[in-house]
C-alpha cells in the first residue's frame, strides 16, 4: 500500500485575503478518481505567555465562524514568507502587550488535515515584561491570567473549546512535569 494520492489537476475557486480554496482532482490507490476541496492557509503561531506565579495570560475574544467568545491562548497568522518565531514573539506583543526573555519552542499542529494545509506552531514564553498592546484595528480581546493548573482542568472538563490552546497547556504541563 502507498497510502498517496496523486494530484492530475488543481483549480482555484477562491482567493481570500486569509485563505484560498482549491478543487482539486486526484487519483486513488486502486486508479479510481475523486475530487479533493482543498483551503490552502498561511499558517500560523501561538504562545502561551507564562508568568513568574504560573498564571498563563489568555485572550477571550469572539470568533465569527462558531459565532462563540473563546477563551485562547495569543495567537495570529503568518505573513508571506514569515519566520514563525518572529510572527510568535509579534503576536505576543500585539496582543498582551509582553515581550519575554525565553521563547520555548513547543512544536507544531495540523488542526483539520482533511480539507485544510495550515500549520500551527506552538511556543511558551517566559519572564514576561509588561508593556502596551498594539491590537489590529478589527481585533477586539480581553486578557486575563489563569494559572496554569486550573487551565489544565479547564481543558480536561471541556471549558476550553480551542485546539491549539488546549495543545499548548498540555504540552507545556508535559514539559514542566506537572
Amino acid at each position: 500500500m502507498r497510502l498517496e494520492e496523486k494530484t492530475l489537476s488543481s483549480e482555484q475557486k477562491f482567493d481570500g485575503r486569509v485563505v484560498k480554496l482549491f478543487v482539486d482532482s486526484v487519483e486513488l490507490e486502486n486508479g479510481k478518481t475523486a475530487l479533493r476541496e482543498v483551503i490552502k492557509h498561511p499558517g500560523g503561531v501561538c504562545v502561551l505567555p507564562l508568568d513568574e506565579d504560573e498564571n498563563i495570560l489568555m485572550v477571550r475574544q469572539f470568533r465569527y465562524p462558531t459565532h462563540q467568545v473563546l477563551l485562547e491562548i495569543p495567537a495570529g497568522k503568518l505573513e508571506l514568507g514569515e519566520d514563525h518565531r518572529e510572527c510568535g514573539l509579534r503576536e505576543l506583543r500585539e496582543e498582551t502587550g509582553c515581550t519575554c526573555d525565553e521563547f520555548t519552542y513547543l512544536g507544531n499542529l495540523i488542526p483539520t488535515p482533511a480539507y485544510d494545509n495550515e500549520v500551527i506552531h506552538m511556543y511558551l514564553a517566559r519572564g514576561l515584561h509588561a508593556g502596551t498592546q498594539d491590537l489590529d484595528e478589527d481585533e477586539f480581546l480581553e486578557v486575563e491570567k489563569i494559572p496554569l493548573e486550573k487551565a489544565a482542568e479547564m481543558v480536561m472538563n471541556n471549558e476550553i473549546a480551542d485546539a491549539k490552546t488546549q495543545i499548548a497547556i498540555l504540552k507545556t504541563m508535559r514539559l514542566l512535569n506537572r
